[in-house]
């Protein structure tokens, strides 16, 4: 797979196209990405995904959406799909100011664009006029055809990025990785904290997450830890420690990682979100702390151990 920030670095022929934000890459999305992939390389064509960062409603609504995956992230997994080009062209008022029309020249002219792929309630350009009867006009000019998928639904609906945040930001992260496909999740480097764990003789990782993801609501989650090759089960914290630290702005991300014991600052922890333990609290002793660290390290085990 190769990622690609800017059209005007791509040389291609022959592209099969999908457009759109893609946040999460999550079931709903997976469908239509399938079904790109399998038929372009059916034809013999590349399969190439436009996407966008910063999120577009971020831009043109002034809103602060925190992303399901960041652009690495998910270009990865739209590679993991079969996807051979994924292109994340940044999303800026000019942009959206592109008439349709316009906008789809450029793509025939830069892609040589076969075939385009859209969802069922999709749309681009100025105003969003770009929808899908206006695309099939357009198409029928500069010679590309039109396809459009219908949503994807489950027993709770269509499967919506949207939907997902909200599962994510209330901590229900078992939920929200039904709809995702596969478990939500933080990378980053691991930083220097103040040491507290290791003086408790519970060493954590404190995990320097990108700040523009969405972060799981406060509290304390059953997590596997993947550092290099290797998985490990983790107990994490995400919060502002309020027994020690109630004055913290940003949540930190902290992980204790079992059966575990190495020098790892400054190397990239992968920390997967399987299950809610329960909400991040107050201790009156640290005698209380350890011992409902001790009860979460026991539940994550057991929770780990039994899949």
């Amino acid at each position: 797979m190769q990622h690609y920030h800017s059209l005007e670095d791509i040389s291609v022929k022959n592209a099969w196209l999908t457009v759109g934000v893609f946040d999460g890459v999550h079931r709903g999305h997976r469908e239509i990405i399938r079904k790109l992939t399998a038929d372009a390389h059916a034809n013999g064509a590349p399969a190439v995904v436009l996407t966008f960062d910063p999120h577009p409603a971020n831009v043109l609504a002034g809103r602060d959406i925190k992303c399901l995956t960041t652009p690495d992230e998910r270009a990865d997994l739209l590679g993991t799909l079969g996807v051979d080009i994924v292109i994340t062209q940044r999303f800026t008022p000019a942009l959206a100011s592109i008439p349709a029309y316009e906008y789809m020249s450029h793509l025939k002219e830069t892609l040589d664009l076969k075939h385009l792929l859209i969802g069922y309630d999709f749309a681009l350009g100025k105003g969003r006029e770009g929808n899908a009867a206006r695309l099939t006009e357009i198409g029928r000019e500069l010679n590309y055809d039109l396809e459009v998928i219908n949503a994807v639904s489950d027993e709770s609906g269509v499967i919506s990025s949207t939907e997902i945040r909200k599962l994510v930001s209330t901590g229900n992260v078992s939920e929200a990785a039904k709809l995702l496909g596969y478990n939500y999740y933080l990378s980053g480097a691991v930083i220097h904290g103040d040491g507290r764990g290791r003086r408790l003789n519970i060493p954590t990782a404190n995990v320097d997450y990108p700040k523009q993801k969405a972060i799981p609501a406060n509290g304390i989650y059953v997590c596997r830890a993947k550092v290099g090759a290797e998985i490990f089960m983790a107990a994490t914290n995400i919060g502002f420690n309020p027994t020690f630290t109630p004055e913290r702005q940003i949540p930190s991300l902290e992980a204790y990682i079992l059966d575990f014991d190495r020098d790892i600052y400054g190397q990239e922890v992968n920390l997967e979100f399987v299950a809610r333990l329960r909400d991040e609290l107050k201790f009156t002793s640290i005698d209380a702390l350890l011992e409902q660290i001790w009860d979460d390290v026991k539940k994550t085990r057991e929770m780990l151990s039994g899949e």
